[in-house]
């Protein structure tokens, strides 16, 4: 393996993601340890950016506001309307997206 490439891949990280629901996230709400990350950005590559270091992607998302951990009004909607989520977990995080709705 080449010191120099990353760790983790589109492709291994795109097999990690799973649906899911709020209830089963719940917990790890509590546990302060859920990423919102915002319709517009691809999960995987967010994952990618989160499990490789890429500081600098993961700082620019989170200045904007793309990026964060959720928040209780946003947990509060999720519980309430139940939709399916995406989610893919780097330890410690997880980072979960909404899909945006096509019109």
């Amino acid at each position: 393996m080449n010191p120099h490439s990353p760790r983790h891949t589109v492709e291994s990280l795109n097999r990690e993601t799973a649906r899911i629901r709020w209830a089963e996230l719940e917990r790890h709400f509590a546990r302060g340890v859920v990423i919102h990350v915002a319709a517009e950005l691809d999960l995987v590559a967010v994952a990618v950016a989160f499990a490789n270091d890429d500081r600098t992607a993961v700082e620019a998302w989170l200045a904007d506001d793309r990026v964060r951990h959720l928040d209780t009004d946003t947990a509060r909607d999720w519980r309430a309307r139940d939709p399916e989520l995406w989610a893919v977990v780097i330890a410690p995080w997880v980072l979960v997206q909404e899909p945006a709705l096509k019109p």
